[in-house]
């Protein structure tokens, strides 16, 4: 049995999953946000009441929003009773087996990886256009961390200058929480998009943009054409880097069915001549992801 959880700023999602993949349970609690002994209660009394309903001791796997860093600490700043605590080792103690602990955007592109759309690519790119782009590289259903735990962290790499171009005159250098500006977690994401959006124009949702686009709207056509080949331009940069067989977008503004449509026409412009883009999907499981993925952190082809 896989046992997952998504540890949010806001609930834990467990989910139970059989040999086969299948998820045969579900929890969800509040987060302990600001008390770090409740919340190692509460994964460990999951896993010891699936133990008993199942009578078997399910391997355990964890999705966080942030990374364990090399002496074992976890951080995250949307958990704040975790930051800077072994949650894995502590859980570890408790529970009496081995817990592994991913990144949520690697849980997403894991739980991608393995499913049914994706069964022919070895190299899966998970990308999440959510409140904020972040993304997972899993390879041979592996996530690849990288030495310090911080692959895949694409948010942080800085708009490229053909981009940066694209969005016109005295385009806005967003500050990022990282510390630094110009970051693509604030241009790629849907709060990027809203954000763009109310500089150029004015302030709207994401929603409210798209309709009036599918309207024919002058102002929100003119914009996501240029969000369109931004979009492009950035992930052509990306896509010469890690050459996947697969991108699987995740997040809200993966829900703009025009993005399938549109990049795969853009994407050639901004590659090598000798690349040819890869499959382009939507993520198949929505909020489930995380889950899904962290439940997958043992699984191994």
């Amino acid at each position: 049995m896989y046992y997952g959880f998504d540890v949010g700023g806001t609930k834990i999602e467990f989910g139970a999953f059989d040999k086969q993949l299948n998820r045969i349970a579900t929890e969800r609690y509040a987060t302990p946000t600001k008390d770090y002994a409740a919340l190692i209660d509460t994964l460990a009394m999951l896993v010891e009441k699936y133990d008993a309903k199942f009578g078997e001791k399910g391997t355990v796997g964890i999705g966080i929003p942030g990374s364990e860093a090399a002496d074992g600490t976890v951080l995250t700043v949307n958990v704040p009773a975790a930051n800077g605590m072994h949650l894995r080792a502590d859980l570890e103690a408790r529970v009496d087996r081995e817990v592994r602990v991913s990144n949520d955007a690697n849980c997403f592109a894991l739980s991608e990886a393995w499913d049914e759309q994706a069964k022919e690519a070895k190299t899966v790119f998970g990308l999440i256009l959510g409140t904020g782009f972040g993304g997972g590289l899993v390879i041979n259903g592996k996530v690849i961390n990288g030495k310090n735990q911080m692959a895949g962290e694409v948010g942080h790499m800085r708009m490229p200058i053909d981009a940066w171009l694209r969005l016109g005159d005295k385009p806005p250098m967003f500050a990022c929480g990282c510390g630094n500006q110009g970051c693509l977690d604030n241009y790629l994401s849907g709060r990027g998009f809203e954000q763009l959006y109310a500089h150029y124009y004015a302030p709207l949702s994401a929603v409210e943009i798209i309709e009036q686009y599918r309207l024919g709207e002058t102002n929100a056509v003119a914009f996501v054409d240029r969000f369109f080949d931004v979009l492009a331009m950035c992930f052509g940069g990306l896509l010469t880097a890690f050459d996947p067989d697969m991108v699987v977008l995740g997040g809200g503004l993966s829900n703009f069915d025009e993005i399938y449509h549109e990049l795969p026409k853009r994407l050639p412009h901004h590659l090598l001549s000798a690349a040819k883009p890869p499959m382009l999907m939507k993520a198949q499981h929505g909020d489930s992801g995380g889950v899904r993925g962290a439940a997958f952190l043992h699984l191994a082809h």
